[in-house]
């Protein structure tokens, strides 16, 4: 079942807008619509043919004999977005009778699972789009959901499970130091691979912390997570073996040989997928297993209709390399979204507009990074870095948000600013032929709230000049120490990972 809004006849633009969701779900509801219909757009939305529009994939993805639901994995992986759009585009030209040789641009807007499913578009049906925004994306999704686990194996394999309130202090040491790194002291961390070069989070240990008791469900980073019980009071200081824990989910997931299996979050990052949970009988924390990551496991994986892994004993560093590498296999033509071979899509005249907050607690910023690099490479092979990044560039762009958390600002770095007008930006560039060579955001809390910013594309990297050491004026620099940060080798797998 889709749902279409339309605009009025004497407001339309001869637009039309595919949406898709989030988490599990495939769309965002009614919300995600208005930002359409404003500009002109026909905008529409699907339930996948899961039964309802509330309904997400997980509660449908196992038959009731246990077996995978293979109708059910396509449509959410890219055909119900896809159809979706085919249908809406025909009922758009009957509502409105274009005639045949009439322009219709077709757009696409979306964040986390959105931003994957825009990716599916681009990559399955090119010729559909004019223009897509996929923001955040959480495409390679057998290694994205898996990682969620991942700083639940560290806690459990150091056995150590630190408070909330202890990783908070890590986390706002690790603002503050790297906060002026770009050149402008703002409680903004805009350059978190110069934060990944030079600040070590052993320097926090002996920190003093203290939190106020609470009744639980308090998380890091700007979003969700955190005990459901409540929580006393807590003095310490930052142990050796919190900054352990730290370090070593920064690093990202090795196999026990030491062999890269995928990306961590920037330094600057909260790290939700950490979160203990507070044990009222024991007076401890304890593990508190992450609902995105389990639930992956225990339905795609496993074919175990339950909602959650119930534990993680025998789990390892290779146990969660190994879920990767299955998963991948099983659904590299569905949900593993990484086909690097934008031909279609390019050829067409399509845009992509694509945008990742530096301080993502969901999906690591270096997954876009990767992908981009990953298609720069397959499309433009006898160019160097940098007549392939013009390349591409004309035609996909990458925007890497200072600060920001996953798909929103950052509550730990309001001063950041936002992008608010993406569309229209898109709009511009397939209609108009504007480039966005940097991308426009807002202040939209913190000393500078309704200010205008610009975000630099990538590769280059946002650096202030003037003002002894508080920056007056950002430039946008090529730096290739730090672009090299951004770069891995995952030599735990044989085939290439895009």
């Amino acid at each position: 079942m889709d749902a279409y809004w339309f605009p009025a006849p004497e407001k339309f633009e001869k637009r039309y807008l595919a949406t898709g969701g989030g988490g599990y779900a495939i769309n965002s509801g009614s919300r995600s619509l208005p930002g359409g219909v404003m500009y002109g757009a026909v905008a529409g939305l699907t339930d996948g043919g899961f039964g309802s529009f509330n309904t997400q994939v997980d509660a449908v993805v196992l038959k009731a004999n246990g077996t995978i639901n293979w109708d059910a994995v396509f449509m959410f992986g890219y055909k119900g977005i896809g159809e979706m759009t085919q249908i809406g585009k025909g009922i758009t030209r009957l509502f409105y009778d274009m005639q045949d040789d009439e322009k219709l641009y077709t757009y696409y807007q979306g964040c986390s699972e959105g931003g994957r499913e825009g990716w599916s578009q681009v990559q399955r049906y090119g010729e559909e789009y004019d223009g897509v925004i996929p923001g955040a994306p959480a495409f390679r999704y057998a290694q994205q959901q898996v990682q969620h686990l991942y700083a639940n194996v560290v806690e459990k394999t150091l056995d150590y499970y630190p408070s909330s309130c202890e990783l908070n202090r890590i986390l706002n040491e690790t603002i503050a130091f790297c906060d002026p790194l770009d050149g402008k002291t703002d409680g903004v961390v805009s350059r978190s691979d110069l934060c990944k070069l030079h600040f070590n989070v052993n320097s926090t240990i002996g920190l003093p912390y203290s939190c106020a008791a609470s009744n639980g469900g308090s998380g890091m980073g700007g979003g969700p997570g955190g005990s459901a019980s409540p929580i006393p009071a807590l003095n310490g200081t930052v142990s050796a073996r919190a900054a352990a824990v730290m370090q070593l989910i920064m690093s990202g997931l090795h196999t026990t040989s030491g062999k890269r299996a995928y990306i961590s979050y920037q330094p600057s990052a909260g790290f939700t997928d950490a979160t203990t949970t507070y044990n009222n009988a024991t007076g401890a924390f304890d593990l508190s297993i992450s609902g995105l990551g389990g639930d992956f496991v225990t339905k795609f994986i496993e074919e175990i209709n339950i909602n959650n892994l119930p534990s993680l004993d025998n789990v390892t560093y290779d146990t969660l390399v190994d879920w990767m590498q299955e998963a991948w296999v099983k659904y590299e033509d569905t949900l593993q979204t990484t086909l690097p071979d934008l031909t279609p899509f390019q050829s067409h005249g399509g845009k992509v507009l694509t945008f990742h907050g530096e301080s993502d607690d969901s999906i690591p910023a270096g997954s876009s990074v990767l992908y981009h690099e990953s298609v720069r490479k397959i499309m433009y092979p006898s160019l160097d870095f940098n007549a392939s990044t013009a390349a591409l560039g004309d035609w996909y762009r990458l925007f890497l948000i200072p600060g920001a958390a996953h798909c929103a600002p950052n509550t730990l770095q309001p001063n950041g600013p936002f992008p608010q007008t993406n569309l229209e930006v898109l709009i511009k560039w397939v209609e108009e032929g504007v480039k966005p060579v940097t991308l426009a955001a807002t202040h939209l809390a913190g000393e500078e709230v309704g200010k205008d910013a610009s975000i630099c594309a990538w590769p280059l990297r946002p650096v202030w000049r003037g003002g002894g050491g508080n920056g007056t004026a950002m430039e946008c620099e090529y730096d290739q120490e730090s672009i090299d940060t951004w770069m891995y080798e995952f030599d735990a797998y044989k085939l290439p990972l895009y």
